[in-house]
């Protein structure tokens, strides 16, 4: 119904109708300080109180790999994004090829239901997404956030037990220091201690945590920790509906790697004691680690796999869960046979297009080259920090850049030491990181790098 604040056109004298698309006026030009304003007055950013305790800094653009600030900050108009959009615009902002799939798809149909309908962005992305990850992988349920996309692998899960008779089987195993999202069923298999969800543990599902995996990409595997899995899962194994794991890389919950290794016990001990597999690849996919696909290092397929963030290119939210054969068959033949889940921009045409416009553009070119090349130019960038006080690890993968501190980072002061080398930075907990976009340029990359030592030594 209309808004019974505002009246409708035929409420209104002749000469004082709503203004149509070709009368009306441009919208008030605010300042950077107007604008921080009504922030803080109205706007909840993520992870902070309300109101909030720092001014945001204002983009008024974004071009390549740096954010045009609305107000200068520090002497600086630009900084150069280290972090990718939290880890999404792998190739950069207003790029040219993603802005006219963008534009294109615009012309046609921003959006349509999903139900009952479908449409040609939509086909092409599930398919080229079955073609592109681990073999087996067949079946693709597409959402629109990271989040949503664990929901969609729990839920699949759950419902796949039920539906071949093994009600019992609805528990959740992971691994301590993953993070998968801040919506219920992701935030249940969060870090139960220490992380940001900790405030709902007594009344999330309660579900088993292993140790962390031993730290290290080259660390070799550790038998005592393998034989830690194996009794957890051969324990729990009738109560059991998946493994849920972020592979070789654990993000937002301490940005730690390990072996690959790990990734292909955990295939094999699931496929021993009959438990599925979820692979949370919404950080590690679309070459962030150096392989397309983070289950590659292992050589592995899980029986469902989360992708979101880069999937777009950090154009627009996105999300994609896949499964096997297996799994979308047992749903099928349940008794109740359809996957009971649909968001309402579910297969958007406009993110779909971009997608695949976004995909397309990784693997036109030499994306493992680039991917080496940042790798380098991380490792070689941050090595001084080893030299830092209170710094206690340094590490590099792919293109993610870590150090790590011996005490909680004062975000404050790293973020402002980090902007006067001309550098958008996030730090978080004790970790002063940086993933930045893959087009970055050496030089940038070397700047990026000054500006996490600096960020480390200040904070």
């Amino acid at each position: 119904m209309p808004d019974q604040h505002l009246p409708s056109d035929r409420h209104l004298p002749r000469d004082q109708h709503l203004p149509g698309p070709d009368r009306q006026d441009p919208p008030e030009t605010l300042s950077a300080a107007d604008l921080v304003a009504l922030d803080r007055q109205h706007v909840w950013h993520p992870y902070g109180p309300m109101p909030g305790k720092q001014d945001p800094l204002v983009v008024a653009s974004a071009s390549g790999v740096r954010l045009r600030l609305a107000a200068p900050s520090q002497g600086h108009e630009e900084l150069i994004d280290g972090m990718s959009s939290w880890w999404s615009a792998v190739h950069g902002y207003n790029h040219p090829v993603l802005n006219e799939a963008a534009a294109t798809q615009l012309g046609r149909m921003s959006h349509v239901m999903f139900g009952g309908l479908t449409h040609e962005p939509a086909v092409r992305l599930a398919t080229r997404l079955v073609e592109i990850t681990p073999v087996g992988l067949e079946h693709v349920f597409l959402a629109d956030s990271g989040s949503v996309a664990v929901e969609v692998a729990v839920k699949m899960c759950l419902q796949y037990w039920r539906s071949v008779g093994r009600v019992g089987k609805t528990r959740l195993l992971t691994w301590r220091g993953g993070y998968h999202g801040d919506t219920w069923q992701p935030m249940a298999v969060c870090d139960p201690e220490g992380g940001m969800h900790e405030l709902w543990s007594g009344q999330l599902p309660r579900q088993l945590f292993a140790d962390a995996p031993p730290a290290g990409f080259d660390t070799p595997v550790d038998p005592s920790y393998v034989d830690h899995l194996r009794s957890l899962i051969s324990a729990h194994a009738d109560e059991l509906a998946a493994v849920i794991v972020e592979p070789v890389v654990q993000g937002a919950g301490g940005m730690q790697f390990h072996n690959p290794g790990y990734l292909t016990v955990l295939r094999d001990l699931c496929d021993e004691y009959d438990v599925l597999l979820v692979l949370d690849e919404i950080a590690t996919g679309f070459g962030r680690t150096g392989a397309l696909f983070a289950a590659e290092h292992a050589g592995i397929t899980p029986d469902v796999m989360c992708l979101g963030k880069a999937l777009t290119g950090g154009y627009l939210t996105l999300s994609a869960t896949l499964c096997t054969e297996r799994v979308a068959d047992g749903i099928s033949r349940g008794e109740v046979p359809v996957l009971a889940h649909g968001p309402t921009f579910m297969g958007n045409p406009l993110a779909t297009a971009v997608a695949n416009a976004s995909i397309d553009l990784l693997l036109g070119q030499d994306w493992q080259r680039e991917i080496k090349r940042l790798e380098a130019g991380l490792a070689t960038g941050l090595e001084p920090a080893r030299a830092v006080p209170g710094v206690r690890d340094v590490r590099v993968l792919g293109a993610i850049g870590v150090i790590q501190l011996d005490h909680p980072v004062d975000v404050d002061a790293a973020t402002r030491a980090a902007v006067k080398e001309g550098v958008w930075l996030r730090p978080f907990r004790d970790l002063i990181y940086t993933m930045p976009p893959f087009v970055t340029g050496d030089a940038d990359v070397a700047r990026i790098c000054r500006a996490v030592c600096a960020a480390a030594r200040e904070g």
